[in-house]
Formats: structure tokens, sequence, C-alpha cells
């Protein structure tokens, strides 16, 4: 069982915390975040942490109580240090340049893509790099899984957009009669 959800979320006095109608809003240098508690979950704000109140004896209380801990700990996070996650594109001709809040990447098709970017997510290229960073981890994931999904990794010759440091398990390809 874990007790991550009993835990208090600590935060600087860089952090500006408000909670009023079930709804928390945090901000900080990088942003501002807003977020709806759920009902059976309650938040107490105390002198530079947030501990959140609910029933830990229930299921539905104490896996609940925990996500919305990790939550709001991210929502901290982001505000102060924010997120940051970089693709790597591998492939002969394949670039990629930002112009505006848009990411255009020529990945090999008869045509360059143009990805909207959205308010919250900044993008900068270096060489074959993106580094996407943002104050929202949720939002910054999905960002990157769309941008990886219009060119996967492929097992035969590792071509495709991959998230730095991942390896890729490579098959061996076809070989020629004797």
């Amino acid at each position: 069982m874990s007790r991550l959800g009993r835990k208090a979320v600590p935060f600087s006095e860089k952090v500006k915390v408000s909670y009023s109608d079930k709804n928390l809003t945090v901000s900080g240098s990088n942003g501002e975040m807003n977020f709806a508690i759920p009902a059976i979950i309650d938040l107490e704000i105390g002198e530079g942490e947030i501990a959140v109140k609910a029933d830990f004896g229930t299921t539905a209380g104490s896996s609940l109580g925990g996500t919305i801990r990790s939550v709001i700990n991210n929502m901290v996070v982001g505000v102060t240090e924010g997120f940051s996650k970089t693709l790597v594109l591998v492939g002969v001709g394949y670039r990629a340049q930002v112009s505006g809040q848009s990411l255009v990447l020529s990945l090999g098709f008869s045509h360059n893509i143009d990805y909207a970017l959205p308010k919250q997510v900044k993008a900068e290229v270096k060489g074959p790099k993106i580094t996407l960073s943002s104050c929202n981890k949720q939002l910054l994931g999905q960002v990157a899984a769309e941008i990886r999904k219009y060119r996967p990794p492929e097992p035969y010759k590792g071509k495709g957009i991959l998230f730095e440091g991942e390896k890729i398990v490579r098959k061996a390809g076809k070989t020629a009669k004797k």
C-alpha cells in the first residue's frame, strides 16, 4: 500500500496557491495551472504545504487521494522548474524547424507536416533534437506522443522519431538463399 497520498506537497514562497469551490490554482514563474478537485477529496492549505484529505480507508479514496496528490505535486514542480522532453530524429533527410507556435517536420513524406503546438508548450530545435518544454506534464507527454506518432521507430534500420535515451530492439533482416 502506498502512503504517498498522505504526504503533504511542499511549495516555496515563490508559488501562489489559491483554493476555492473545489478549484485549485497554482501560479509561479513558469505559468499558471488550474485543476478541479473531485467531490470526495478535500484540500488543506497550510504554511508552505498542501495536504490532501481523503478517506484512505476505502479503495476509491485511497487511489484517488494518491493520484490527486501526484497531480498537485506535478503542478507545483511545473510552475517552478518546468518539464522537458527531448525527441531525436533518426533518418536521412529528417529535419524539424520551429516557426512561430508551430513545428514543421520533414520526415520523408511527399509533404511537410505542420504541427500546431499548444500555447503552454515551447519547442526548440538543435540539429536532429527537438526539445519540448512546458509547465504541464500531462500536456507535454501528449504532444510528444503525437509528434512521435508521425514516424514511430522501426526495428530494421532504427529510423524514426525516438525519445532521447530510448533503445530500439533491432531485428535481423532477410538473409539471402544459399
